[in-house]
């Protein structure tokens, strides 16, 4: 073999040592298998139903978890005063939701400095299968019912503090219940049974028994109006709602939520028309004057805020809007892959 073929063969041979073997082309994906119904009928069917609901945001170095209990049916035509019938179809309408609307039941769930605080408890099995997720929620999100240190009330009604029990037991063994304490004062006294109005009279006993568990255990603990509570964590009174409705502001390195328990039940309807109450407070003048007060507070300081009646996550700013009114504007999403 000539000198130079000799040459070409050997560098060939030493390229086809040194290059990779051809990469295989990838497996076409495997499809899930069918369902029986699949199989039998070559056609799909719903699935139906939610994952467990919660969000996740950071406020400084605390990160917040939203969580959803459940959802119900909000009889908005019925409990509604200062507006008709016709106003509140409206601005329902406007939202493009009925006067029947799915309402939601949402908590909040803080990790700060080693402990992790809870705001709200949502409903339990209290409202029947329309609450209860707020464990599955919570175990969703990574973290587990019995690691809850804290558990700090905006006051004392069942769709709030319903899901502290289930099936008789505590949901929370390590946790001690806050209250403010003319709530505590007021519902768990039941000579106040008698003035209050018929949609009220039945959150005494349900109350009471959700907080028996933890009132035993020694586990209960009432604080007065203006408490330092934990750093960071801030209680705002704001009854009306009821006698010791309050507010909590969780703060941090210039950044600023507010739980405004039930400040609103129907956003489309109060945001906008702050004078329009329901039927569930306790005070309606008082209740209304601290909507004010919240609502004007958030916006002009620019604080993000978490309702528990307002669509699912629930975080967002309220602004300024029209007359007396105000807007709420729903929090970007974020992955928030790692703490700040």
């Amino acid at each position: 073999m000539p000198a130079r073929r000799m040459i070409i063969a050997a560098g060939l041979a030493a390229l086809a040592t040194t290059q990779p073997a051809a990469t295989a082309p990838a497996p076409a994906p495997v499809p899930p298998p069918l369902r029986p119904q699949q199989v039998a009928t070559g056609a799909t069917k719903p699935v139906g139903g939610q994952a467990p609901g919660y969000y996740r945001l950071f406020v400084g170095r605390f990160e917040v978890t939203a969580l959803l209990d459940g959802t119900h049916p909000f009889p908005s035509d019925r409990v509604a005063i200062g507006a008709t019938r016709d106003e509140v179809e409206k601005a329902l309408g406007e939202a493009f939701l009925p006067l029947r609307y799915e309402g939601m039941i949402n908590a909040f769930l803080i990790d700060m400095d080693g402990r992790l605080v809870l705001i709200d408890s949502g409903a339990g099995n209290l409202y029947g299968t329309e609450g209860g997720g707020l464990k599955q929620a919570i175990v969703a999100a990574g973290y587990a019912p019995e690691q809850v240190t804290d558990v700090f009330v905006t006051h004392l009604h069942e769709d709030h503090v319903g899901g502290l029990v289930l099936d008789g037991q505590a949901v929370f063994p390590r946790a001690t219940i806050h209250i403010p304490r003319k709530d505590a004062d007021f519902w768990l006294d039941d000579r106040n049974r008698a003035g209050v109005n018929d949609l009220l009279k039945p959150f005494f006993p349900a109350v009471q028994g959700v907080l028996a568990p933890y009132r035993r255990a020694g586990r209960v603990s009432p604080f007065e109006e203006g408490a330092a509570l934990l750093p960071g964590l801030t209680p705002i009174a704001a009854p009306g709602h009821t006698p010791g409705h309050t507010a909590y502001l969780l703060s941090d390195a210039g950044q600023s939520l507010l739980f405004w328990g039930d400040a609103v039940h129907m956003a489309p309807v109060q945001l906008p028309h702050p004078k329009v109450a329901i039927r569930y407070d306790w005070n309606v003048p008082m209740a209304v004057a601290s909507r004010r007060t919240l609502f004007a507070m958030a916006a002009d300081r620019h604080w993000l805020v978490a309702g528990a009646h307002i669509s699912f996550p629930s975080i967002g700013h309220v602004r300024h809007d029209r007359g007396d009114g105000y807007a709420f504007v729903p929090a970007n999403y974020t992955l928030n892959r790692s703490r700040p």
